[in-house]
């Protein structure tokens, strides 16, 4: 269902679920043991979800939901498969280390929820994402209506979850639901690009940022002290230290190289 790879601070999580990544209790399961392994790792700094399928993922497994559906107690069962993807997807919103998703095909529902819990979203051009529960008179009840309506704001989100429409990549850039799109022939080498990136960064920092970013949109959390407490401890690591002894020192001797110049 799922295969994982470590190299170069980069955690590939690839879903090999055929035909369509369909979301079951059993692939739950096996995606918090996966989060569970790399937990027990300090090897690896970016999560980078990405699809082996023609669709990155299509949502809620749907012969499962038939069978719960149908069965006595239907609608708890089906409550409770929304609040077993609710807590994946918190988990993986809750890492200390960036996740990315690399969207190459459809994400729709369920799909595109996994994909908003991540910090930063690729798409291909062609790739088709979306919120389309309310055609069944349902909603987006793993976090659709949460995350998106803060990513985006109401009137992007109203826009998606309201009408229930499928958007291109390029159409979801332009909303503010992923940061980047791309031709399809060129979004794996790009989300590599991306992922390789953001992993050359300190982990620590990279954690401090997603903290007080997280504050941001708390309103029982103070974001600007938060902000001065993460720099505290920043301030006080020796890698950081490091780093802004190396700027530093750079950069005297580029300002003492102009004035040689003057």
């Amino acid at each position: 269902m799922l295969k994982l790879d470590v190299e170069g601070r980069v955690a590939r999580l690839t879903l090999e679920h055929p035909p369509v990544n369909a979301i079951g209790e059993a692939w739950l399961r096996a995606f918090h043991g996966m989060l569970d392994t790399l937990a027990a790792r300090d090897d690896w700094h970016v999560l980078h979800l990405r699809s082996s399928q023609k669709v990155f993922c299509a949502g809620a497994d749907l012969a499962e939901m038939r069978t719960k559906f149908q069965a006595p107690g239907g609608v708890e069962a089906m409550v409770a498969t929304a609040a077993g993807m609710q807590a994946l997807f918190a988990r993986i919103e809750a890492l200390p280390q960036v996740s990315l998703a690399e969207i190459g095909g459809a994400a729709l529902g369920g799909g595109f929820e996994l994909a908003l819990a991540c910090d930063l979203r690729i798409a291909a051009v062609e790739a088709k994402l979306g919120l389309p529960e309310a055609r069944l008179g349902l909603i987006p009840g793993a976090g659709g209506t949460q995350r998106l309506t803060r990513l985006a704001g109401r009137p992007s989100a109203a826009r998606v979850i309201l009408t229930a429409e499928i958007l291109d990549g390029a159409s979801a850039q332009a909303l503010g639901l992923v940061q980047w799109c791309a031709p399809r022939a060129e979004l794996a080498a790009r989300a590599a690009q991306i992922a390789a990136a953001a992993a050359a960064l300190p982990a620590n920092a990279l954690a401090e940022c997603k903290a007080c970013m997280a504050a941001a949109t708390d309103s029982n959390r103070d974001g600007f002290a938060e902000e001065l407490e993460a720099s505290r401890r920043l301030y006080g690591d020796e890698t950081t230290r490091e780093r802004v002894a190396a700027f530093l020192a750079g950069t005297a001797r580029s300002t003492s190289s102009e004035k040689e110049k003057t």
